[in-house]
């Protein structure tokens, strides 16, 4: 069993703190996904450090394949000692997804993984092992496709108290019930970590009282995104670089209008436009038989490209996801790399010849370039697979 995960997050700040006391990281090796939220105790700096520094050594310690207790014995061992508490570190979830679909999940502290299977809350029975004085849960377990994992930081669970709910705060089981409700709705981990988090915000009323943080984990399968565009150098490599990109597996993309008659060459097909599609300054798309998204070049990387960064730097809300959705070439784009791709294959013809001379191409092209780089980088950072393949 070949699994693939998809996972977001999203984080609130205490009211009045600029830094945040939690810290999600995502480490991903040969054979697993590995997920950690770290909670730092108190908020602000102190907090933050302490969250970063936990993640850090989790994280690091686990790509090179140490265990649980080495782990927690470095931990304990490598953070300050709170004066007032007399206790160490921060809490923490560790959830590591293995590509043969075992999984193994480790909390200290924190609330309890929402676990969602068949539209169900699910409960896995745990084992407790103490490591350096702290209680452990441990669970091991297989994933199946579409499950869905949510970890927290105990804001989640506090939102509310004393303002709109009652002295106790949010659940968890209130919590739960509505993380099943929403993902009746969606199943991307975006919008869900999203969804979660802008409730958490509502009942703290914008003035959230702890950092607050949930890490959506979500089992789906590989998923490949192709996308060609630029002329090669040589018209005579058109042929080719159509050839590999059509045997590519995956969904195809064409992007630049140039490419798109290459395209529409080899395969023997219209290119027809579709003039409706065109909003907010974004060119309109067309269709080819045979090919799954159609767009303008530059114009429409560079906007699809501002959409992943946003993303990137944990800039999405409700009014992100309704952009996402729009009908227009660039949402269209950075949704698919968003929430359906798991590697991405970019087929880039390198330059052009006097066949393909127009007084702008030159500036086109270079803009172009520089496009696919911060594609590119962009895609990686999100733990997207990633493979540029040029052109001459």
């Amino acid at each position: 069993m070949g699994v693939s995960v998809d996972v977001a997050w999203k984080s609130l700040n205490k009211h009045h703190e600029e830094l945040c006391g939690d810290k999600v990281e995502i480490v991903k090796r040969d054979d697993s996904d590995i997920i950690i939220l770290a909670d730092g105790m108190g908020s602000g700096v102190k907090a933050n450090i302490l969250a970063t520094l936990t993640s850090k050594i989790l994280g690091t310690m686990l790509y090179e394949g140490a265990g649980i207790e080495a782990c927690v014995e470095t931990v304990a061992k490598t953070l300050p000692i709170c004066q007032v508490r007399k206790v160490a570190y921060a809490t923490f979830s560790i959830l590591q997804i293995f590509h043969s679909g075992e999984a193994y999940l480790v909390e200290y502290d924190n609330p309890d993984c929402v676990f969602i299977r068949d539209k169900k809350i699910v409960k896995y029975p745990y084992t407790v092992r103490e490591v350096e004085g702290k209680k452990i849960h441990e669970y091991r377990f297989r994933v199946q496709k579409n499950d869905c994992f949510v970890l927290m930081s105990d804001g989640v669970i506090y939102a509310g108290a004393g303002e709109i709910l009652n002295l106790q705060g949010w659940t968890w089981e209130a919590m739960a019930e509505y993380t099943l409700a929403c993902t009746k709705k969606t199943l991307s981990a975006s919008r869900l970590a999203s969804m979660l988090s802008e409730a958490c915000d509502d009942l703290y009323i914008q003035k959230p009282g702890d950092d607050t943080t949930v890490a959506v984990a979500r089992v789906i399968e590989r998923k490949v995104i192709n996308i060609f565009t630029g002329p090669p150098k040589d018209k005579q490599n058109d042929d080719k670089l159509m050839h590999d990109f059509m045997q590519a597996e995956g969904k195809k993309v064409v992007s630049g209008g140039t490419s798109a008659n290459i395209a529409a060459r080899y395969l023997h097909k219209d290119v027809i436009t579709r003039m409706d599609t065109a909003n907010g300054g974004i060119p309109p798309m067309a269709s080819i038989e045979g090919l799954d998204l159609v767009t303008e070049g530059v114009i429409t990387l560079g906007r699809a490209l501002k959409l992943l960064k946003q993303y990137l730097n944990d800039e999405f809300n409700a009014e992100f996801f309704d952009e996402l959705d729009a009908n227009n070439g660039a949402s269209r784009l950075a949704k698919l790399i968003i929430e359906e791709c798991t590697e991405l294959n970019m087929f880039v013809g390198n330059a052009m010849n006097e066949a393909y001379q127009d007084p702008e191409l030159t500036f086109e092209i270079s803009m172009r370039q520089n496009l696919v780089g911060q594609l590119k980088d962009v895609a990686e950072k999100m733990g997207k697979k990633v493979r540029v393949e040029y052109y001459d």
